[in-house]
């Protein structure tokens, strides 16, 4: 893996935001006044400018502070009959973990720059946080069930780590997974006896690999889906899924910037710290992060909220109950797409769209956050149609899958076939794009519409 420094480009933080979506937004109590120059945290084009350092914000304020729709109190309980039990609380646990690492990382990051930033030979970026949550993930897996019985498949390798330059790196990879598993026991988990060494680090890391997609059970894992929304401080997503026979049967999501309140999605999330800190201290109207999971037959997807301060894990814990959104309205629907063009086509989608009555303004979105966003009924639509010569991988979906169909909804190709993880780390057969829907009816029209149009598309 060929890797160098790159810097992301960054823009200072607007002194004026409006929210498009709400007609009838207006300004804060007071005219709450923003420094203009705060330090750079967003990317371009993300919001709009003014000279005005005012917050806009929706004039139904008090119902942004409501209760989330389509989410349902319960509690999720171990069942002793269930083989799935044990695999997903531990799971549940180390996702949970990444999300705490992750958000660490991410400040560090923020206050820090690109100069923690590094380029994958795809161009992509990679962070420390992308090796530690793998590592992270990897040695609790292991340790639970016994690395002999766990096989890994995950994005990340460890060929940048191991060079004879790249000491500084690992020591801070190194630094930041035992930081994570020292708080192994606030999750009900055992922390190690002593602290990692780099080689332990390192075969962490290398445990995983895409040898074992090939095996009939077989762990899948996105460290850090969205690096580029990551470095940005914007949305990123954990991944983890465990795949039996080529079917994901549990699917885990930690998405560490999600606000609690939908409305708060289409607010960088720089901004959303920033009108946080306006808040009274202890409000709980700005916060955010959460981790979404779900097992394949149960009929059930649940959220539960990240921990705050020096809380306790408790498993099976009391979680929200999330289900797909009721609307069947093309007209009243909103369809998420990714926020970058490389690998997608904005024009196709669009189209699209428009074909099926799709009116309201896309739902962009860094990472499997499109797949959280469809689960807990924030948005109805997630259509991704690759641009040619670019393979999906199985990490990139295999969670988001099963969360949203054990919520009530449908992920298939734009042929309407399930989506295939059985032929190692692509999914191959894929009919054209990926089509996540909260409706059958919204499903079966833009599948119609895909027929229709795909002669005429430039894909």
């Amino acid at each position: 893996m060929l890797m160098s420094w790159v810097n992301y480009p960054t823009t200072k933080l607007p002194s004026r935001v409006f929210c498009h979506s709400n007609k009838d937004a207006h300004f804060l109590p007071n005219h709450i006044g923003i420094h203009r120059n705060p330090p750079n945290l967003f990317p371009r084009n993300c919001l709009n400018f003014s000279t005005d350092p005012i917050v806009s914000l929706p004039t139904n304020l008090a119902s942004v502070m409501d209760e989330p729709k389509n989410l349902r109190i319960g509690s999720v309980t171990a069942d002793p009959n269930d083989k799935y039990s044990r695999e997903l609380g531990v799971a549940v646990r180390a996702v949970h973990m990444a999300c705490l690492l992750c958000q660490n990382v991410q400040e560090n990051l923020i206050s820090q720059g690109s100069q923690q930033v590094h380029s994958k030979d795809d161009n992509s970026p990679v962070t420390i946080a992308d090796w530690s949550v793998q590592a992270t993930v990897s040695w609790v897996l292991s340790e639970a069930f016994g690395s002999e019985n766990v096989s890994i498949v995950a994005e990340e390798d460890v060929e940048e780590l191991s060079k004879a330059g790249a000491t500084g790196l690992l020591d801070g990879v190194v630094k930041t997974v035992n930081e994570c598993l020292a708080d192994a026991p606030r999750f009900g988990l055992t922390a190690p006896a002593l602290a990692l060494s780099a080689e332990e680090v390192l075969e962490a890391i290398n445990r995983c690999n895409p040898s074992g997609a090939k095996s009939s059970r077989f762990w899948v894992l996105d460290p850090v889906d969205g690096t580029l929304g990551f470095v940005r401080g914007d949305q990123y997503a954990i991944a983890l899924a465990l795949i039996e026979d080529g079917v994901p049967v549990l699917g885990v999501l930690g998405c560490p910037n999600y606000p609690m309140k939908k409305e708060w999605l289409q607010y960088h999330n720089g901004y959303q710290r920033i009108l946080s800190r306006l808040s009274s201290p202890t409000s709980e109207s700005w916060d955010k992060g959460c981790v979404i999971y779900a097992r394949r037959g149960s009929g059930n997807a649940w959220m539960q909220p990240l921990l705050r301060g020096e809380k306790k894990f408790i498993w099976p814990n009391s979680a929200a109950q999330i289900e797909v959104s009721s609307i069947d309205n093309p007209a009243l629907a909103t369809f998420c797409e990714p926020v970058e063009k490389a690998n997608s086509s904005h024009s196709f989608t669009a189209g699209l769209a428009h074909s099926v009555g799709l009116r309201n303004q896309p739902l962009r979105v860094y990472s499997m956050v499109k797949y959280a966003a469809i689960a807990r009924g924030d948005a109805e639509v997630f259509m991704k149609f690759a641009r040619a010569g670019y393979k999906e991988k199985i990490w990139d979906h295999a969670a988001g899958v099963v969360i949203i169909e054990e919520a009530g909804g449908m992920v298939t190709d734009a042929r309407g076939n399930p989506l295939n993880f059985s032929e190692g780390i692509y999914l191959e057969g894929l009919d054209r794009g990926i089509i996540a829907c909260s409706k059958a009816t919204l499903h079966q029209k833009i599948i119609s519409a895909v027929d229709a149009s795909w002669n005429s598309s430039c894909l």
